[in-house]
């Protein structure tokens, strides 16, 4: 392919329509700017330039789950329908990484029961993700053991074995979180993923799953910043040219970014060896900041799921909404890399939920909802796709 995107409260509610909502806690004109990421990449030379991508969160309810059944005829699962509009966009990213939200299953047994919040999602999404242009994923969340550790081992298999590189826990005691590496036109980007929990609790908390101690590195309440910070630094060191950051954090279903987003978004943009930050969980778009000339998408909304407003009246119209977020790296003669930002509105339709794109005359309202929210920093000058 010709490359392609990267981007929990007690809930990831509503998706069936019957849970009751929970708050828990193209290109562009933009300006170019220059970032601290390593000048020593071959591959990236002055005037060339590598798209990293993110979209929000991959969330399978139970509805989804049926539609993509019988989209299969009855038998397996086929998703590819709900991916067929954004496959353009997303295939012509360099690199696609998209957030699992849920564990997957090898089988299709034990799948999520609806209007529960423990989930488990057929293992033919993954193909989809693939076939659709995504390159990898984060599976880091608060739902990453709702199957324990054997849906910890068969989500990494599903997922490697549908080609997507992933980042999270491995189902196997570890010392610490280890880079994923893309090689990406010579430009060599690092992925690493940290959560507010690992044990689906609605807010941030030092608390890991007794039998698995070694989920700590991926939480970043427990490693903070400093962690974070150290584990860039080395991907750095070990030959990484850019450092990219999954975030899986934020007060559920608030277009805010939170202070503790905010200042904990500072702190490791302050360090020349991250590069950028994509964030999910939230379930609605949250907005853009520039920090140090490097960016920060606080939240990137639902790339697919069933909630929506109409499904329960406690959620918003803005849980359809996401974004595809294509973050261009180039080189300038001074040899330092710089971004910009372009961004693709996406709009969840409900039925087939096929995701639309949003523009300014097709899902105009969701349109105007995610872009008036990326804009609401002044520090951000990410413009929507044209």
């Amino acid at each position: 392919m010709s490359t392609a995107v990267l981007a929990l409260t007690v809930a990831c509610t509503s998706g069936d329509g019957a849970d009751t909502a929970r708050s828990g806690d193209g290109t562009n004109t933009s300006s170019e700017t220059n970032t601290s990421a390593s000048s020593s990449s071959a591959g990236l030379t002055h005037g060339g330039v590598v798209h990293v991508g993110g979209s929000g969160d991959i969330l399978v309810h139970a509805p989804v789950r049926d539609r993509a059944k019988a989209n299969a005829g009855g038998s397996g699962y086929d998703f590819d329908p709900m991916f067929a509009a954004v496959k353009k966009p997303i295939s012509e990213l360099d690199l696609a990484l998209c957030h699992m939200e849920t564990p997957l299953s090898t089988d299709n047994t034990n799948l999520s029961v609806p209007a529960t919040l423990s989930f488990n999602v057929p293992h033919e999404v993954a193909g989809s993700l693939k076939r659709a242009g995504f390159d990898g994923c984060d599976r880091v969340g608060n739902h990453v053991v709702d199957r324990g550790l054997a849906g910890v081992a068969s989500t990494k298999k599903v997922l490697d074995d549908a080609g997507l590189k992933n980042q999270g826990p491995s189902p196997h005691t570890t010392d610490t979180q280890k880079p994923v590496i893309h090689d990406v036109k010579g430009l060599k980007v690092a992925h690493l993923a940290y959560s507010y929990t690992t044990g689906n609790e609605a807010a941030s908390n030092t608390n890991v799953p007794p039998d698995m101690p070694w989920f700590k590195y991926w939480q970043f309440p427990i490693v903070k910043a400093e962690g974070i910070r150290a584990d860039a630094r080395k991907a750095k060191a070990a030959g990484a040219d850019a450092v990219v950051l999954s975030m899986h954090w934020g007060p559920e279903y608030s277009s805010e970014a939170s202070p503790e987003q905010r200042e904990l978004a500072k702190k490791l943009l302050d360090s020349p060896d991250v590069d950028l930050i994509l964030g999910t969980h939230v379930h609605v778009a949250q907005p853009c900041e520039k920090i140090n000339g490097k960016y920060v998408v606080y939240g990137m909304g639902n790339f697919i799921s069933n909630q929506s407003h109409d499904q329960n009246p406690d959620l918003k119209p803005a849980t359809q909404d996401g974004m595809i977020v294509d973050v261009a790296f180039s080189r300038g003669s001074d040899g330092k890399l710089a971004q910009k930002l372009p961004y693709q509105p996406t709009h969840v339709h409900l039925g087939d939920y096929e995701i639309q794109l949003a523009t300014p005359t097709q899902n105009a309202e969701a349109y105007k909802r995610v872009t008036s929210t990326m804009s609401a920093l002044p520090s951000c000058d990410a413009k929507p796709a044209s």
